[in-house]
């Protein structure tokens, strides 16, 4: 019988720390990033859970970069070459 959990949480119920943020959430009134940023800059935490909540609030707090390709004539990707030369002299 494939498919069949038989042990341990349902699927789709919290755990413990789930609820229990969820609860301090509600109570406290603030928005999501304002909470998460609270619990990021809280040094009494787990680093584990600040960094967990550093990383939810980035994608509200900074811009996601996105590749560009640039075109030239005839909507071909422009091509670049570049060289470096490094001289070196002796006095």
């Amino acid at each position: 019988m494939k498919g069949i959990k038989t042990g341990g949480r349902r699927k789709g119920t919290p755990n413990k720390t789930k609820v229990a943020e969820r609860k301090a959430i509600a109570k406290s009134g603030l928005m999501p990033r304002d909470y998460m940023l609270k619990l990021m800059r809280d040094s009494k935490l787990p680093l584990e859970t600040r960094l967990r909540a550093a990383q939810a609030a980035a994608p509200y707090c900074h811009a996601r970069y996105q590749t560009v390709e640039l075109t030239g004539q005839g909507g071909n990707p422009i091509q670049s070459e570049s060289e470096v030369k490094i001289v070196v002299e002796f006095v």
